[in-house]
C-alpha cells in the first residue's frame, strides 16, 4: 500500500519572521523521528532554504515543472536534494523570473506525485498571497501560520487569515514566534488574538533564540539537529515535538528523540 503523507504548510503574512527557519526545524524534528519527510521550497521568488542549508546547486521546482509539461518527467527522486537518510528538499527556482512559468496546476500534481513517497511533507511558502501560496495552503492538510508581536505583521497576518477563513479552510494553526528576536514583547496575548480574530495555539519561547544563527547557516545546518544549541533544553524541543507530531495527528513522543 502506497504511503499518503500529510501535507502541512508553513505560512506567514510577513517575511522575515521565521517561517523558514521552523519549517527547517519541523524537517530536522522528522528526521530525528525516522520518519521520511520532504520539504517543498514554494517561495517561487526568492526561496531560501537553499540558502539557509548552503544546498548545492541542482535541478530545481521549475526543472520538474519544466518536464511534467513536456513529458519528460520520469523518476521523482531526480529533483530533490538528500540531506539524509530520512528527509529530502525540493529547491525553489534559481532564477525568479523561473517562478511565474510554472504552470499552477502543476503544483497539485507535484504534491500528489511526492505524497506517496512520503510520511510528510512540508511546504514551506512565501507571505505574499500569490497563487501558488494559495493553492499550497489549500491542498494542506494542516497550516502552521507563524505571527510576531509586529504591528505590520499582525495586520498582515489577519488579512490572510481572512482569506483562509472565506474558503472555509480547517486546520489552521497560529505559531507565535517569540524566538526570532531578543527583546521584550510589545503586544500582549490577548491584543493578538483580538487582531487576528484567531487562537494562538502555539508559542515559540524567547530561549529559542539563536544570537549566532548566521554561523549555523553558513554551515548548511539544520538547527534543531545541533544539540550544542538551545533547542536542545527539554522544554523547547519537547515543543518542537509537540507541534510536529500533533501536525501529523500523533499524540506519543518518541522517546528516541526526547531522552
Amino acid at each position: 500500500m502506497q504511503k499518503k503523507g500529510k501535507i502541512i504548510a508553513v505560512a506567514s503574512g510577513k517575511g522575515g519572521v521565521g517561517k523558514t527557519v521552523l519549517a527547517t526545524n519541523l524537517l530536522g524534528v522528522y528526521s530525528s523521528l525516522e520518519k521520511k519527510a520532504l520539504l517543498i521550497d514554494m517561495d517561487l521568488s526568492c526561496g531560501g532554504v537553499s540558502v539557509m542549508l548552503n544546498l548545492p546547486k541542482g535541478k530545481t521546482i521549475y526543472n520538474l515543472s519544466d518536464d511534467i509539461l513536456n513529458n519528460r518527467f520520469k523518476d521523482s527522486d531526480n529533483y530533490v536534494y538528500h540531506y539524509n537518510d530520512f528527509v529530502d528538499i525540493l529547491p525553489s527556482c534559481k532564477d525568479p523570473r523561473q517562478g511565474s512559468k510554472i504552470d499552477s496546476n502543476i503544483i497539485s500534481q507535484i504534491m500528489a506525485i511526492y505524497r506517496n513517497s512520503y510520511d510528510v511533507i512540508i511546504v514551506d511558502t512565501t507571505h505574499v498571497p500569490v497563487l501558488s501560496t494559495l493553492i499550497s495552503l489549500d491542498l494542506a492538510d494542516r497550516v502552521l501560520f507563524l505571527v510576531t508581536d509586529n504591528p505590520l505583521d499582525l495586520r498582515n497576518s489577519s488579512n490572510l487569515l481572512s482569506i483562509l477563513e472565506d474558503i472555509d479552510k480547517k486546520n489552521v494553526y497560529v505559531v507565535l514566534n517569540n524566538s526570532y528576536r531578543n527583546e521584550k514583547n510589545y503586544f500582549s496575548k490577548f491584543d493578538m488574538r483580538s487582531v487576528l480574530k484567531h487562537n494562538i495555539d502555539y508559542i515559540l519561547p524567547n530561549s529559542m533564540y539563536i544570537g549566532n544563527i548566521n554561523k549555523y547557516i553558513m554551515d548548511g545546518e539544520i538547527l534543531v539537529l545541533n544539540n550544542k544549541l538551545s533547542f536542545a533544553k527539554d522544554s523547547d524541543r519537547k515543543l518542537l515535538i509537540k507541534i510536529a507530531l500533533d501536525m501529523v495527528g500523533e499524540e506519543n513522543e518518541n522517546k528516541k528523540f526526547s531522552e
